[in-house]
């Protein structure tokens, strides 16, 4: 008697495992594990190895869960019978089997994972022959595990999550940072272009004398657009650094200096990470902005687009 009560205790634990187990592994992701692995987790490591098969997992686990309570159930029935055995089998299976094990395994699933892997491995051999045959047809019906994919918003309440709750793992300029990194490509220029009223610009057929650099220097822009308003026609970029030295002998006009060549026009439609590649390819930080019929809109710089990434004022030139 002692000795089937000793194997009906044993039972229930390989059940109770078996259950927690199921619970656990597959609430972890198969994204999840390959993330942590190239983070060099030795546990994820264990783990991936057998859960990446996981129909052949699934079906070894409830295999083995189901067994124990089979096995379990005759030797109770040795013991006693009737309702006192029905009665202390649904008390054993639900508190041990289910509700214990379902409660503590997810928590440290990885961990008991890895710690239980050698158990995993040997019901994997055991029971190979027969779960071998129904993984292969759940592959084949219901295919692999698909891999878990978030979208920006998504992934952006995961950051505020952890943020909030992570004690630490995020701060607060980290998380600003990335949402304003995940959010920044679905802006398009004219969300954050500074429009034709604000710009400082400079007619093409004006003269360079004293006056005008005075001006320009008040105003204090690297970059100045120079635009044609009565021909609607963008001329070019005017580079205060080109100023320097310029005889003012009143025939020296501003379209003489103007770089027409390395020019970024674009349309206010473009999608600011598109409009950041172009800058950060052809090493120019600012973008003249073109409405459907090409008229000059406004200007986009480098620091405008840097503003909507980090979420806030940059106390820099804006041109």
């Amino acid at each position: 008697m002692w000795f089937n009560l000793v194997i009906v205790v044993l039972l229930v634990i390989l059940s109770g495992t078996f259950a927690g187990l199921t619970l656990a592994l597959f609430s972890i992701k198969l994204t999840t594990l390959e993330r942590k692995i190239h983070l060099g987790d030795q546990n994820a490591l264990k783990v991936y190895k057998f859960r990446k098969n996981s129909n052949l997992l699934l079906c070894t686990l409830l295999l083995g869960n189901v067994a124990s309570y089979t096995i379990m159930a005759v030797f109770l029935g040795s013991i006693t019978s009737g309702v006192i055995a029905a009665t202390i089998a649904t008390a054993l299976i639900f508190i041990f089997g289910e509700i214990l094990p379902q409660a503590i395994f997810p928590r440290y699933a990885l961990q008991m994972g890895a710690n239980l892997s050698w158990l995993v491995w040997i019901s994997l051999v055991i029971f190979y022959p027969i779960t071998a045959p129904i993984a292969w047809i759940l592959d084949k019906l219901i295919g692999k595990e698909p891999p878990v994919l978030w979208d920006k918003k998504e992934l952006g309440e995961i950051i505020k999550y952890h943020k909030d709750v992570g004690d630490g793992i995020i701060d607060k300029d980290e998380e600003r940072i990335i949402l304003g990194a995940l959010s920044f490509s679905e802006l398009k220029v004219a969300d954050i272009m500074i429009p034709l009223k604000n710009v400082f610009f400079q007619e093409p057929h004006v003269t360079i004398n004293k006056e005008v650099l005075e001006v320009i220097k008040q105003k204090g822009f690297s970059r100045i657009p120079i635009y044609n308003s009565n021909q609607h026609k963008i001329k070019g970029i005017l580079y205060a650094k080109d100023l320097i030295g310029v005889p003012l002998t009143n025939k020296t006009m501003i379209e003489d200096l103007c770089s027409k060549n390395r020019l970024i026009v674009v349309k206010e439609s473009m999608k600011l990470d598109n409009l950041l590649n172009l800058m950060v390819n052809r090493k120019l930080h600012m973008a003249l902005v073109i409405d459907e019929i090409s008229s000059f809109r406004g200007i986009a710089t480098m620091e405008d687009i840097m503003e909507e990434i980090l979420k806030m004022e940059l106390e820099d030139i804006k041109q």
